[in-house]
């Protein structure tokens, strides 16, 4: 530390911020979209009508349609409506010789071995949408990233937010005045106001940054440190996770004996009651129509922070009650606690939309802080008289990813609504829209890393989330005009979220524009001294 202590952590916040930034921003940015999960999911399935039918009534329209599609299964899985999603979403598992389902919503993969549905429950029949990941995506997309391993992209994503939780502990070490610089903002003076934006952007939501991305870690904690489990249960790690997240272990085998299930929709009631009046989430009947069937019941996850809930298992010949869920232990409810933190499922609408935004202030703090490397760097590049290959490089990086990554957002709900709707393996496909955007708007920046290329993709950013609603409007019957009408804010909210997002983008890409670099003090001295000498 030849610099002393604070001036050694601002090298290192410097570095750990820069080398993992840019993915850092994707991670940040797909992270904060997850938080309206379910909502994004909504508008990209424009066809699923809002429903109010909950509870017993939906799980029984749902037993119906297992029972004439899926009466065969050797086990049903149903997730039931809430307030974020209407729908019944349910999953079956066909005996291994089964053939391919028939054709409809009801549909089988690997052969005809699983199948799905997405259920309408106030009616009881499938609804027919479109393929979609929805923000399923998203969610996937900030800690599995693309195309690459899962495997390897978790530990890039782990990597980067060790390097993020560095650089938090590292910018409050080394700014002492950190909460007097929160009330300190200087426009209009160049490298000066970028580092006011910044640490403004780093204090106004420090408690969420540094909770985000700790908690980030504990998801994965036992892919990071496996040894302890390892060592504790040498070849039988299953045995550890049921035992830490008091898993059910298998269920008994079918009897081969046909026998009436107990009526779920009791069984769903008897569940409540034990839990003092909190909801079942979903239920998995083992072996339907079987004399050795078992439903497994859980509990909605609802407002405990906690992602473990506690499960029932009941005989379903029978209706009685076979087991239930131990409490876990210290350490499990911390892990649960902590992960439950992270995913924000507790959260209440004004909270949810206060982690989104506080979202957005950490994807502003990521990009203002590379983008003040460059701005810091530049004079010593200048001054030496050309511009160098690591400033070109950031430069490009900053432009393809800060400006970048909100038109592959913008493409990726256009391409959910612009690609045939018959087109094989459409998912996929929308998920090629968003990186090929994406690299698009690289290409661009590392053919142009000027200025005005950060114009020009701000204002193409802009235009694609400005003019999606219109788009919604041409391509479906669910664009704003019907859902004020109806009081669909869900899919009224996210047209109006498009149009915001698209505003912000614009007021940034107009700033770019008329932007014009401070002139030094050294420059003003020597425009000074110039005018001088031609007054005399």
């Amino acid at each position: 530390m030849k610099q002393g202590f604070r001036q050694s952590m601002a090298w290192l916040h410097t570095w750990t911020g820069l080398l993992v930034g840019w993915l850092l921003l994707l991670i940040f940015m797909a992270g904060t979209a997850s938080y309206y999960r379910e909502e994004i999911s909504r508008w990209m399935r424009p066809e699923v009508p809002a429903t109010q039918t909950r509870g017993g009534v939906a799980a029984d329209h749902a037993l119906r349609y297992l029972q004439r599609h899926a009466a065969k299964a050797e086990s049903w899985t149903v997730t039931l409506p809430d307030e974020r999603n209407g729908t019944l979403r349910m999953f079956w598992r066909n005996p291994e010789s089964a053939s391919p389902p028939e054709a409809g919503k009801h549909r089988g993969r690997r052969g005809g071995r699983f199948g799905d549905a997405t259920v309408n429950p106030d009616t009881g029949e499938a609804i027919a949408t479109r393929e979609t990941r929805g923000g399923d995506f998203f969610y996937r997309l900030h800690f599995d990233l693309h195309y690459i391993p899962v495997v390897w992209a978790r530990y890039l994503v782990g990597f980067c937010a060790m390097f993020m939780l560095v650089a938090i502990i590292t910018g409050v070490i080394t700014h002492k005045k950190i909460f007097k610089d929160f009330f300190t903002f200087r426009p209009g003076k160049g490298q000066r106001s970028w580092l006011d934006f910044h640490n403004v952007s780093a204090v106004m939501a420090l408690p969420y940054h540094a909770m985000i991305t700790y908690t980030g870690i504990v998801t994965l904690m036992f892919m990071y440190l496996p040894w302890g489990v390892q060592a504790a249960y040498p070849g039988d790690e299953d045995a550890f996770f049921s035992a830490a997240f008091a898993q059910f272990g298998d269920p008994r085998e079918a009897a081969g004996q046909a026998a009436p299930t107990h009526p779920v929709v009791r069984l769903l009631e008897d569940a409540q009651r034990r839990w003092q009046g909190r909801e079942p989430g979903g239920f998995t009947v083992h072996h339907p129509g079987d004399a050795n069937a078992v439903v497994d019941v859980y509990q909605r996850t609802g407002k405990r922070l906690s992602v473990d809930t506690p499960s029932l298992r009941f005989d379903g010949a029978t209706g009685a009650l076979l087991d239930a869920s131990p409490a876990p232990g210290g350490a499990t409810r911390t892990r649960g606690v902590m992960y439950g933190l992270h995913l924000g499922r507790f959260a209440d609408p004004l909270l949810r939309a206060l982690f989104f935004l506080s979202g957005l202030v950490g994807c502003l703090m990521v990009a203002s802080g590379v983008i003040l490397w460059a701005i810091k760097e530049r004079p010593k590049h200048a001054k030496a008289g050309r511009i160098g290959f690591g400033l070109r490089l950031v430069d490009a990086l900053n432009i393809g990813a800060v400006a970048g990554l909100p038109i592959a957002f913008a493409a990726y709900f256009w391409g959910n609504r612009l690609l045939p709707l018959a087109l094989a393996d459409r998912p996929s496909a929308e998920a090629d829209v968003f990186f090929l955007a994406w690299a698009a708007a690289l290409l661009a920046a590392f053919a142009w890393p000027r200025r005005s290329m950060w114009a020009w993709q701000l204002y193409v950013g802009a235009l694609s989330f400005l003019l999606l609603p219109l788009l919604n409007a041409l391509t479906t019957d669910a664009h704003l005009g019907v859902s004020i009408a109806r009081d669909d804010w869900t899919m009224a909210g996210f047209d109006l979220t498009l149009f915001a997002l698209g505003a912000g983008l614009a007021c940034a890409a107009r700033r770019m524009q008329r932007w014009r670099p401070p002139v030094s003090a050294a420059e003003r001295r020597r425009q000074a001294a110039a005018s001088a000498e031609g007054a005399a």
